[in-house]
């Protein structure tokens, strides 16, 4: 996709997606055009749910097919698009597996990743092979051409292989072929259904659990609430523990699940390009500048008021925002201009970065991992439980 192209496709989801999250949008908007809108893209969203409704009634009913694999395949996913904070459940999953003797591979689509002009991949002959963004001893490619997530999971899971490709029944294959995996993890799976899944781990968002209820793109949902149903495991995040409402909400659509509460729990500020890293305390009464290209940026923001930071500015992009060099460039020296002690983003938007020689200030990424508060002991005992039906063994 062109840059231009990119920009305008930014400029768009600016606009659209704070308009189909505000509360009692059909009824608050009275503006003419806005209101066209709302009223187009609720349109859009029935044709959407009823083509999404009829290929789940296939894949039901066995017109489309689901492909075993012969391994355990473990999908992680969600009923909503964007926000639920995905990438570090797939992230802890991989590791505790891998510490466990599997060999793993994360399958992934790289969402918004470099690709070929579109004609080109439907009319070309050749069968591409995955890409390879870790081969389990080494990352092979860079984030611009492997995808942000894919790029972000290679980097932290040393002896776990990672692919590319939207067919992950072949990428899948591949993994077993090439790697001899014994355990797939499906990025995003929840809605991959032509690879049969021995498990599905559901993440659902406390804080936005299924949007207004409309589908894509009046709302946020992919499909229909209701077909949590199929989720062996649900996992709500970015829970503070208090979670009961929620719980019952998703017990009357999913009777059989187990539900585990978990946080997204801050650890560390990580030099971008540097080596000195910080404790959390540092943020306490320092001047910051946030910037982030997120679905969700405001829990980002939080965390730093949270720990004590004062937030001089927030400069936000468009989800998985691929970034120039002058425009860090710029956003840095706004920090300095601005008088800030640092300029904090996150780790999704680090791996988009530039390479810089040197920087005005300081620019630290906020490392982030999973903590269980209810359902589980620890990650470990979630893991053993899901993928081996068992309780960890006594050391």
């Amino acid at each position: 996709m062109s840059k231009n192209r990119v920009r305008l496709v930014e400029r768009l989801e600016s606009y659209v997606i704070p308009l189909i999250q505000l509360e009692g949008a059909d009824k608050q908007v009275t503006d003419f055009w806005p209101k066209m809108l709302l009223g187009f893209l609720k349109g859009v969203s029935k044709i959407y749910g009823a083509v999404v409704w009829l290929r789940m009634y296939f894949f039901r009913v066995g017109v489309l097919r689901r492909w075993p694999l012969g391994v355990q395949v473990i999908s992680v996913g969600n009923v909503t698009a964007g926000g639920t904070g995905k990438t570090p459940v797939v992230e802890i999953f991989a590791r505790e597996l891998t510490k466990e003797g599997r060999k793993v591979a994360i399958l992934s689509r790289g969402y918004r990743r470099k690709e070929k002009p579109f004609l080109q991949r439907i009319f070309s002959d050749k069968i591409e092979p995955p890409l390879v963004v870790s081969d389990g001893r080494r990352v092979l490619l860079d984030s611009e051409t492997g995808g942000d997530e894919p790029y972000m999971l290679a980097t932290n899971l040393p002896g776990v292989v990672v692919l590319v490709d939207r067919n992950r029944v072949k990428s899948g294959r591949y993994a077993i072929r090439r790697f001899n995996c014994d355990t797939l993890i499906l990025d995003d799976g929840f809605q991959y259904q032509r690879l049969k899944h021995s498990h599905d781990i559901v993440l659902v968002d406390k804080m936005n659990p299924f949007g207004n209820g409309n589908m894509l793109p009046r709302g946020v949902l992919r499909e229909n609430a209701k077909n949590i149903r199929r989720a062996d495991f649900i996992f709500i995040t970015k829970s503070d523990g208090n979670s009961a409402a929620l719980r019952e909400r998703i017990r009357r659509l999913n009777r059989h699940a187990e539900i585990i509460e978990c946080r997204h729990a801050p650890k560390r500020l990580k030099n971008v390009y540097g080596k000195t890293n910080r404790d959390l305390a540092w943020l306490n009464g320092k001047k910051v500048l946030a910037l982030s290209g997120i679905a969700v940026p405001q829990s980002f923001e939080n965390f730093l008021r949270g720990y004590g930071a004062e937030l001089v500015e927030c400069v936000r992009y468009a989800d998985h925002h691929r970034y120039a060099t002058q425009e860090v460039i710029n956003v840095v020296n706004r920090a300095a201009d601005l008088g800030c002690d640092a300029l904090i983003t996150t780790e999704k938007d680090a791996v988009r970065f530039p390479k810089l020689s040197a920087v005005a200030v300081p620019v630290y990424y906020l490392r982030i991992e999973i903590e269980i508060l209810h359902g589980a002991d620890n990650f470990h005992d979630a893991v053993c439980r899901i993928c081996f039906k068992q309780k960890p063994k006594e050391s």
